[in-house]
């Protein structure tokens, strides 16, 4: 006799990589006809599934639309009534934050089966991925995980007891959970880390004191995340592979004499991390500060080489991103992929927004078979490959001038999706894209917007003529730029170095500041390091304030 009831299995996903997926999980996965899946649950999984698998995205986000956990209960039960086999595949373990009992409760109630298969928690995995361990005999016998999600329902009385925390959800809470932690009791200088990606290809980990850790990471965007809070945080350092003990102690000692004379350095300025090299007397960037106007959480790793070169970086957030005043263009074209030949775009927020769009609309990678990618930069070229997809055309010297010059096929009669910003983008591109008969749809992907007011460390380094050199990788970070000091008269540029990323970065810069000093000869941002380390700044500055030279 047939069975007509199907079964529901709710999958934990583990910390990320397909790596931590357990046998019974891909095994699963193999056999489901139906998938359910988180928003955090690595793109790679879901090509585990067979071709004629449904797959629909129910991911939750903090700060963007989400499935309602009703309509979530309801497709489970829906699905399972038709007698298909279900997977509900959630990120970490399902009883970790999972709500996988509220699901569970649905399930029951309409007499529909379940298992639970347990999954990796990156409540654990992210501090051992990250050479943390929640426990040792003298420093931590216990910790405790919770969601910072909620702080006000914490009970931080109780926490700041315990010797080792791990927060998750804590990305956007983390000044209220340092300052909830201080006011209870913990030391200030307890050591802190947060593990973002952790188990991915995008994994980045920050280490600092409960102090200094705000500061440290001001500006940047530490979602998604796992925090961890305690002594155990220390011996990051001694389990890192390929290191002797002593060589340890002896760095640990030259960087505390080094970290006496960057102590200046606060706030937005960053200092060498525990795990970058540190200054030399020789290093070519030695005593100079240099502001970095670039993207709100996008400057951190063009900083950590300006330190390891010597420098003192400070970061000026000239741009905010975000998503644009509508969806709707986009998501008309993504329910259209077939129809396009070349799929255009032009800077990592455009891949980023794009590709979460897609799977925010019940899609994947997959929808693009028959579609040509054309990407304009190696940055977006590798954000492009991050999420397992190459390039057909790459213009050389990373410039979308070259484009079209060089595109590697005629593109009359050729249907072209160019997802971009919504305003101010490449108007030129598009025409030029037209005249060679093509037929160019642009759709809003994502906005870019002037920040409403300048990072405190960064205007107090303009106020006091400190910066020695402004980087500039965009025009619109010019622009912004010159937007954000224009009410301050007692910001003068003169003996200031102006460093562009590129020939139109560049004329924007001679337009509205009058002059550019370095230009990178390759249009990234390492050939914008590399300009500047070559060129010769003068060895001190003596400027005095007078008025904004705009």
């Amino acid at each position: 006799m047939m069975n007509t009831t199907g079964k529901v299995y709710l999958v934990g996903a583990g910390p990320g990589s397909i790596d931590y997926l357990t046998v019974r999980a891909l095994q699963l996965l193999s056999q489901a006809e139906v998938l359910i899946y988180d928003a955090l649950v690595d793109p790679q999984l879901l090509e585990l599934v067979s071709s004629n698998c449904l797959k629909l995205d129910v991911g939750k986000r903090g700060g963007q639309s989400s499935t309602p956990q009703a309509e979530i209960d309801r497709l489970l039960v829906e699905y399972c009534q038709t007698g298909q086999q279900i997977v509900r595949l959630k990120s970490g373990d399902p009883f970790i934050f999972g709500r996988a009992a509220a699901e569970i409760e649905a399930l029951v109630t309409a007499g529909c089966p379940f298992e639970v298969i347990p999954g990796i928690s990156s409540a654990l995995a992210a501090a051992t991925l990250a050479g943390i361990p929640l426990t040792d005999p003298v420093m931590s016998r216990c910790f405790a995980v919770t969601t910072a999600h909620e702080p006000e329902l914490v009970n931080w009385e109780g926490l700041a007891s315990i010797g080792t925390l791990v927060f998750l959800m804590g990305g956007q809470q983390l000044s209220e959970i340092v300052k909830q932690l201080v006011r209870h009791g913990r030391s200030p200088h307890t050591p802190i880390a947060i593990v973002r990606w952790a188990g991915t290809a995008k994994q980045q980990v920050w280490t600092a004191t409960l102090e200094t850790v705000v500061a440290q990471t001001d500006g940047l965007s530490l979602s998604p995340a796992a925090i961890v809070v305690g002594e155990v945080v220390g011996w990051r350092e001694y389990l890192q592979p390929n290191q002797e003990r002593g060589a340890l102690a002896k760095r640990d000692e030259v960087r505390s004499e080094e970290r006496e004379r960057y102590k200046r350095a606060e706030g937005a300025k960053r200092l060498p991390t525990p795990d970058s090299p540190l200054p030399t007397p020789d290093s070519p960037l030695l005593g100079k500060t240099v502001l970095v106007t670039r993207s709100l959480g996008q400057s951190s790793q063009f900083c950590d080489r300006l330190v390891e070169m010597g420098a003192t970086a400070i970061e000026m957030p000239a741009l905010e991103i975000g998503a644009p005043s509508s969806w709707m263009g986009l998501d008309n074209a993504i329910a259209q992929l077939s129809d396009f030949d070349w799929l255009v775009l032009t800077s990592t927020n455009g891949v980023d927004y794009f590709f979460e769009r897609l799977l925010a609309k019940g899609k994947d990678p997959r929808a693009l078979a028959g579609v040509k990618i054309a990407v304009v930069g190696q940055k977006t070229a590798q954000s492009l490959q991050q999420r397992y997809l190459q390039p057909d055309f790459i213009p050389p010297d990373f410039v979308a001038d070259s484009l079209i010059e060089t595109f590697p096929e005629s593109l009359a009669g050729k249907k072209v999706l160019f997802p971009r910003v919504e305003t101010g983008g490449r108007e030129v591109l598009v025409k030029q894209f037209t005249a060679k008969g093509a037929d160019v749809v642009e759709v809003p992907a994502y906005e870019s917007r002037c920040p409403q007011s300048i990072a405190p460390e960064a205007l107090e380094a303009l106020q006091s003529h400190k910066v020695d050199i402004i980087t500039f990788a965009s025009s619109k970070t010019v622009r912004n730029f010159c937007q954000l000091i224009a009410p301050y008269n007692n910001i003068n540029l003169d003996g200031v170095c102006i460093a562009s990323i590129g020939p139109q970065t560049s004329k924007d810069c001679r337009t509205h500041l009058g002059r550019v000093d370095i230009e990178a000869e390759e249009y990234t941002l390492d050939g914008l390091l590399q300009a500047i380390i070559s060129y010769q700044l003068p060895v001190s500055s003596d400027r005095q304030p007078t008025t904004n030279n705009q």
